[in-house]
């Protein structure tokens, strides 16, 4: 298990992964054929992981960015940092997630870090992977909630949620290393967040409207350029855009 190549069974390819968890299950497998029973055949590996950092959890499933690149398998990513159970429930945490998929919306890893509850993220998306499930899968999941656990809509609904808007283009998005290959000839940065956020520090050249003002003030915004959004952690942005999106032609996003 430990000692040899294994397949990863999303990309097909022989990889290195020393792993407990699959090394346990190679050997049950190997233990069951080589008594007699019904032969069986190990379907591969899509690593699953986890650590305690001090009072953090990090952990990830199926491939990360590096690798896609690696492969050439094309993908989209979404960010969110949804509480570990509801708001109104004392003690949640942020659980800040990283959801990669195919543009065609199979899932195709997942990292995850918080202090709550991101094992069992994790795993419930490891479960979607293994399946070949898609964005639409964690999105329409039935899991359990109370208040000290979750949230009506978990964690990982809303990343199949984020997910599926990308890939329907009702909340189309750009990443941050994409503001390195646009020119400021070609979009508008627009910084929905309060007065007292923009303050503390906002991205240079940025159009400043607090979301809670964009309706009357949305004449400031030109009308020739695509718009780029952005507030603290996307929810207000994600609001912004679609209000935008209404009312003007032009390419909007998050």
């Amino acid at each position: 298990g430990d000692a040899i190549e294994v397949k990863n069974q999303i990309t097909g390819q022989a990889s290195m992964l020393p792993l407990a968890g699959p090394a346990n299950r190679q050997g049950r497998i190997a233990g069951a054929n080589a008594a007699g029973a019904e032969p069986e055949e190990f379907s591969g590996v899509i690593g699953t992981s986890v650590a305690k950092i001090f009072g953090l959890t990090a952990a990830c499933t199926g491939l990360n960015e590096r690798t896609l690149k690696k492969e050439g398998i094309p993908y989209q990513k979404v960010y969110l940092s949804p509480l570990s159970h509801a708001g109104y429930y004392p003690g949640g945490e942020p659980v800040t997630m990283k959801l990669l998929f195919s543009p065609a919306g199979r899932v195709l890893g997942c990292q995850c870090a918080g202090r709550e509850g991101v094992d069992k993220r994790i795993d419930v998306i490891a479960a979607i992977i293994k399946k070949e499930g898609t964005v639409s899968d964690l999105a329409n999941l039935e899991l359990c909630y109370a208040p000290p656990y979750s949230s009506a809509k978990d964690p990982v609904n809303y990343a199949g949620f984020l997910a599926e808007n990308v890939i329907s283009g009702r909340s189309p998005i750009r990443h941050w290393e994409e503001l390195r290959e646009e020119t400021e000839e070609s979009r508008i940065l627009l910084d929905v967040r309060t007065r007292e956020e923009y303050e503390e520090g906002h991205l240079g050249g940025s159009i400043h409207i607090p979301l809670d003002e964009l309706r009357e003030r949305i004449q400031e915004i030109p009308e020739e350029k695509e718009i780029w959004i952005y507030c603290q952690v996307g929810l207000r942005g994600y609001l912004a855009q679609r209000i935008l999106m209404q009312r003007r032609k032009q390419k909007v996003f998050n």
